[in-house]
């Protein structure tokens, strides 16, 4: 699907993560459907695994679930979820079909020291999703802000363009802001056995 920056209104699922360090077997997975003007008009969840590696295939089930072909691209906060959870960018762009763009907001030396202290089992499966999700690019946005990106299906310029799109104050695009409320909303309220996994 060809991302079209200068369409009006453009469709973005944003989706992001809550989860209780130390309490959740279970993080909360929450996908919003706005679109570039900022109207929502879509919902979906799902959960992924503390520690474990199944947020590659939530998401896709997220995407799936919405049974929608008005969606333009999928933005997510991070790679790294859920306790270093990996998601597989390349996995995902090929099943969704649809660009991807994949936010975080500081500069970081890279997290393979920690799969490995922390992930004995299996730190070498992690590390080589990890590297082959690619390095981040730091993009300026139109508030003063930098993020730094991984795209696939974008160029540089479509990535920036999309987020200046969708990104009002601050350095986190709407999407991704609501998304990441929403998630929260629903940690709080859920009943301890649904995050815990019972």
């Amino acid at each position: 699907m060809a991302l079209h920056v200068h369409k009006k209104a453009i469709r973005a699922l944003g989706v992001s993560e809550s989860f209780r360090k130390g309490v959740s077997e279970r993080s909360v997975l929450a996908g919003v459907v706005m679109r570039s003007d900022m109207l929502i008009d879509g919902f979906t969840f799902g959960f992924a695994e503390v520690g474990g590696m199944d947020s590659t295939d939530s998401i896709i089930e997220m995407y799936r679930t919405l049974r929608r072909e008005d969606v333009n691209l999928l933005l997510l906060n991070g790679c790294v979820i859920s306790w270093y959870n990996v998601v597989d960018l390349q996995r995902l762009y090929e099943e969704t079909g649809i660009p991807l763009i994949c936010v975080t907001y500081e500069e970081s030396p890279g997290l393979e020291r920690y799969f490995k202290e922390l992930f004995p089992r299996d730190w070498e499966y992690r590390v080589a999703i990890y590297r082959k999700n690619g390095g981040r690019t730091p993009l300026k946005l139109k508030t003063g802000h930098t993020v730094y990106a991984r795209f696939l299906g974008a160029s540089r310029e479509e990535a920036e363009g999309v987020l200046n799109k969708f990104t009002l104050q601050g350095a986190v695009p709407e999407p991704l802001r609501v998304a990441r409320l929403l998630a929260r909303s629903l940690m709080r309220t859920l009943k301890p056995e649904i995050y815990r996994g019972r």
